[in-house]
């Protein structure tokens, strides 16, 4: 399997359909990376991280960060591939929620979703708003064929709103959005999923207020992201650095609304320890294992 061959499958929107489509290219970049990169660099300032550099068929590329205590390996994914459909397929069940089933679901995801970031990295740079609308549009599609595994009706779409004027419905407002749960055809939560929070948290917090505002209603908005994180510095002396706000996050939350669910897979130490952030963002496995279910209607 050759660079390009890699690419291709990845810049192909119609190859990942399904779970088991994720699952084979992930699979897939993962044997290629183990001889075909031409180096593994270490982060300068949080040492887990790496950067996978290409060789010159990828013009020395060098890609996002990808955390090493996330990324699985080729053999640890190999094996693990059952465990993880029956994981999804058994939601409910107290297997499920011991730790070492819900750090397999975050892991696994994350694994599957940088591997097509990383092989999209290898595109040339006058193609990097391409690369990174592909892996956007990837990984919502992937959190949806995730969740409506677990058998929750979840669906994308435009939501229209009505504006009602002294008790009459004046005109209505469209609002797009990656995740509209319902039961029964009502919208029972509104989810937004990004690769990062960067230059979107503002937002989505503006959605809820605004939805909410305008429908008098109290629909649940959360969000999931993927990480914070992006690479930094030099060749030779690469690092990572947050693309995370806490800041914005913390004065919105406090001052507009806050959000009903704020998930992540590369979780920061700050979102784990300071005030606000611990009591609001979650692993994602939280959303799958709980969550999702208050959202539908029903506790487990």
């Amino acid at each position: 399997m050759k660079l390009k061959d890699v690419v291709d499958i990845a810049t192909d929107k119609d190859n990942f359909l399904t779970i088991s489509d994720y699952t084979n290219f992930c699979l897939m970049y993962l044997e290629f990376i183990k001889t075909e990169l031409q180096a593994v660099i270490v982060s300068k300032n949080e040492t887990h991280y790496r950067f996978f550099q290409y060789k010159q068929d990828g013009t020395y590329n060098v890609t996002r960060p990808i955390n090493s205590n996330l990324m699985l390996s080729l053999e640890h994914f190999e094996s693990c591939q059952k465990t993880f459909k029956d994981i999804l397929a058994n939601i409910k069940s107290k297997e499920a929620k011991q730790e070492e089933n819900r750090k397999l679901l975050n892991d696994y995801i994350y694994t599957c979703q940088q591997s097509i970031g990383a092989a999209l990295d290898a595109l040339p740079s006058n193609r990097s708003n391409t690369a990174r609308k592909i892996n956007g549009d990837l990984f919502e599609r992937y959190i949806r064929l995730i969740i409506k595994e677990v058998g929750v009706d979840v669906s994308s779409g435009t939501i229209c709103v009505p504006v009602k004027v002294n008790g009459n419905v004046a005109f209505s407002m469209s609002y797009q959005h990656d995740l509209i749960i319902k039961v029964d055809d009502a919208t029972k939560a509104i989810g937004s999923v990004k690769t990062s929070s960067k230059d979107r948290l503002d937002k989505i917090f503006i959605d809820k207020f605004l939805h909410n505002k305008l429908t008098d209603t109290e629909t649940p908005h959360f969000a999931i992201f993927l990480n914070d994180v992006q690479r930094t510095g030099k060749e030779g002396k690469y690092g990572i650095n947050s693309t995370f706000l806490p800041g914005h996050f913390k004065g919105y939350t406090i001052k507009l609304n806050p959000l009903d669910g704020v998930y992540y897979f590369d979780i920061r130490p700050n979102m784990t320890s300071e005030n606000i952030l611990k009591d609001q963002i979650k692993t994602f496995d939280n959303f799958l294992i709980h969550d999702v279910w208050k959202f539908h209607g029903y506790e487990k």
